[in-house]
């Protein structure tokens, strides 16, 4: 007995030494955390903040791109992905059948194929979740809205941002588009603006770090570290969207019409040198990509060619300056022979070996007349300078990438003398334009430029204005003068090449073009295998504009000649433009009669009896009976047949947009305030917004257009399914 408790006092001593052992060392564990903050070789404040401190993204958004005006080009807009939760575990689907056809409400997909997404099972079993591909991303947030008002278990949306270009096919080249890095999940841009000014528009988004609980809530008297975002810089171009949107319709009618290869078209300020338009065919949309593997270059800065005849308009520039032109000398046509080679020859329509006047030769475009004016009158040294003063030996420095330079072909007699009537020398369209300017704008020639200002995005100063910049004076204002009077006889004279350029209401001076082109280093001889060109400013007096439009191998029907698709484009583009700009008419008696009048505070009956009685199409959005808004707005000139929104009082109802152009749809949307978003070109053959429906501010209106005639095709087509139900009934 005396022997246990013996033993149970040795134990006693043993496991009280152990405590104290332990004690100690916790103690001794506890000190060194404290001085050191280290356990296991780790920094516990770090380990702390990792496991409690929370980040939060705050969104910053790329820079906008809006017209001189104002009018959005491109911008960041909120978009959403529609996502379904299957995970029993979690709030998932309750009711597939249900949810299919709620959701097919509002997402282009059909009850089955959404009920199909909502029971899918894999190989491992049922997912945690489903996304509905393209129909279910880039939903507005008023989609997104109504979609959540149905309350549906299991469905969800992530936000994510995405270019928006409301425009659709809108000087795409001179825009560009944006791209996901994949990488690094940035947004870069990718040719014209988007890529020049990437750096300007690109956006950092902010963060805010924040000390939480095990669930992530905010913990007491805990600080927060805002980082703040940085959005990207706001770009404000030159362009003009009413006048960019003249230009893609008239470009769109005459690509379905003629079908050629390219067509490049440029509207310009003269005395500025800013560029108002800018557009080709091929072309592509920004937001899709389709057709951008048609062509990757912007062809008005990136492409030369031989000019053909549009380059004689420097040249007789050139001999005026200097003297060595005088418009009742003569010459005799046919041919001009130039030793060592073979003779430069008039084209078909100049009868051979007649004697005309140089003034005669200028407006019938004559081959012999340009090369005698430019090698024996004015001389081929002098001409020579000329091609450098006009700017044509190098880039005209427009703020776009990737232009390029034109070739001078100078060391032959045969070139000298081709060169002077646009032939073996290449220059680029926005060279011609640059050159325009001096012969419009009083012998100043302007660099062209289409960056108006660089605002900052977050402080909202301004960062960068271009200014007008004279890029020379080849010519004197007396010299300019002249050349307009002669280029204007192309126009008017009974021999003149330019007569289908002709404008109501407007002079025009401009010079024709036609050259060959090459394939593989031969000349390609179709019997429509050229490019087909003019430039022309207007009025003629003191020209506001300037327009350069090129077609290259147009498919010409029995009958039509390239002047035929080029006025096509030239004439509505340019008289639309100058009305636009209100520029007084010269030989219209009455301008006021087309003046739009001030229609705020009227009787709806009152108003539209008014427009349809001078011609013009009323177009009301309002259930109400006074107008208290419009557009076009007061004292603008009405163009023929054009349509007038009227906005009355009360709830604003969508109007049916079958067959409007995109300049009225524009219209609508501004004057309703509505996000608007466009697909193809030509006239609208379908819209989101159903007839009737009331609209309010912020809605988005999406529309569907397409050529004339695949409207005229969807039109016989309902008008035979109709005829058919008729039939049937």
């Amino acid at each position: 007995m005396m022997q246990k408790q013996k033993n149970m006092k040795y134990g006693a001593v043993g496991l009280f030494l152990l405590f104290v052992l332990l004690f100690f060392a916790l103690v001794s564990r506890f000190l060194y955390i404290e001085i050191t903050g280290q356990a296991g070789g780790e920094v516990l404040a770090a380990k702390m903040e990792k496991k409690y401190e929370k980040k939060r993204t705050i969104e910053a958004q790329r820079g906008s791109i809006v017209d001189r005006n104002g009018e959005v080009i491109a911008e960041d807009t909120a978009s959403y992905s529609l996502i379904a939760i299957l995970d029993k575990d979690a709030s998932h689907v309750e009711d597939p059948e249900k949810t299919a056809a709620e959701l097919s409400k509002y997402i282009d997909l059909t009850e089955e194929e959404i009920y199909k997404i909502l029971t899918k099972k894999t190989a491992s079993g049922t997912p945690y979740q489903v996304e509905f591909g393209t129909a279910g991303r880039d939903l507005s947030n008023s989609v997104k809205l109504k979609i959540e008002k149905l309350k549906l278990p299991g469905i969800t949306f992530n936000r994510d941002s995405k270019r928006f270009y409301p425009n659709g096919v809108f000087s795409s080249h001179l825009i560009g588009y944006v791209e996901k890095d994949p990488d690094t999940n940035e947004t870069v841009g990718k040719l014209g603006i988007e890529k020049y000014l990437n750096e300007e528009m690109k956006e950092t988004n902010g963060e805010v770090k924040f000390e939480s609980d095990r669930w992530g809530l905010l913990l007491p008297n805990s600080k927060e570290s805002v980082t703040a975002p940085k959005n990207g810089s706001k770009v404000a171009l030159t362009l003009d969207k009413k006048i960019q949107t003249f230009l893609e319709d008239s470009m769109s009618k005459v690509q379905e019409e003629y079908n050629p290869s390219e067509i490049i078209a440029i509207v310009s300020n003269p005395k500025t040198g800013e560029i108002l338009a800018m557009g080709q065919r091929p072309t592509f949309h920004p937001k899709t990509k389709e057709g951008l593997t048609d062509t990757w270059h912007n062809l008005a800065i990136e492409e030369s060619f031989e000019p053909g005849s549009t380059m004689k308009a420097f040249t007789l520039a050139a001999a005026v300056e200097e003297g060595a032109f005088n418009p009742n000398d003569t010459f005799v046509t046919g041919s001009y022979k130039v030793p060592g080679t073979t003779a430069i020859k008039d084209h078909s329509g100049i009868p051979a070996g007649k004697r005309i006047t140089f003034l005669d030769g200028i407006q019938r475009s004559s081959n012999v007349g340009i090369a005698t004016i430019a090698m024996d009158k004015l001389g081929a040294d002098k001409f020579r300078e000329y091609l450098t003063k006009f700017g044509f030996e190098k880039p005209t420095g427009i703020d776009l990438p990737f232009e390029t330079a034109g070739i001078i072909q100078y060391k032959y007699k045969r070139d000298k003398a081709s060169t002077a009537m646009g032939q073996a020398t290449a220059i680029t369209p926005i060279q011609q334009i640059q050159a325009a300017s001096a012969i419009a704008n009083d012998g100043k020639m302007m660099r062209p430029y289409v960056i108006k200002e660089i605002t900052d995005g977050n402080t909202g100063k301004n960062t960068k204005t271009t200014k007008p910049t004279a890029s020379g004076q080849p010519i004197s204002a007396e010299t300019a003068k002249k050349v307009r009077e002669y280029l204007g006889t192309v126009i008017t004279g009974k021999h003149g090449t330019g007569k289908k350029y002709k404008i109501d209401g407007y002079e025009v001076a401009g010079k024709t073009g036609t050259a060959q082109y090459s394939e593989g280093g031969k000349i390609v001889r179709g019997a429509s295998d050229y490019i087909y060109s003019f430039i022309g400013m207007a009025p003629k007096d003191d020209p506001e504009l300037v327009m350069y439009v090129a077609i290259k191998q147009p498919q010409l029907k029995a009958g039509k000649a390239g002047a035929d698709a080029l006025s096509a484009i030239f004439n509505p583009v340019m008289k639309n433009s100058l009305q636009y700009l209100n520029i007084k008419p010269t030989n219209i008696k009455s301008q006021d009669a087309g003046k739009l009048e001030d229609y705020k505070g009227q009787h709806v009956s009152t108003v539209a009896a008014s427009l349809k009685k001078a011609g013009n199409e009323p177009v009301l959005i309002g259930k109400g009976t006074t107008i208290v808004e419009q557009s076009p707005k007061a004292g603008t000139t009405l163009l023929e047949g054009e349509k007038v929104i009227l906005r009355t009082d009360g709830n604003l109802v969508a109007p049916d947009m079958t067959g409007w152009s995109l300049r009225d749809v524009m219209k609508f949307a501004n004057l309703a305030e509505l996000q608007l978003n466009t697909a193809g070109s030509g006239y609208v053959s379908k819209q989101n917004i159903k007839v009737g429906k009331m609209i309010k501010k912020g809605d988005y209106c999406i529309v569907e257009l397409k050529h004339p005639s695949q409207l005229t095709k969807q039109s016989k087509k309902q008008s035979d399914e109709k005829a058919d139900d008729e039939v049937s009934d």
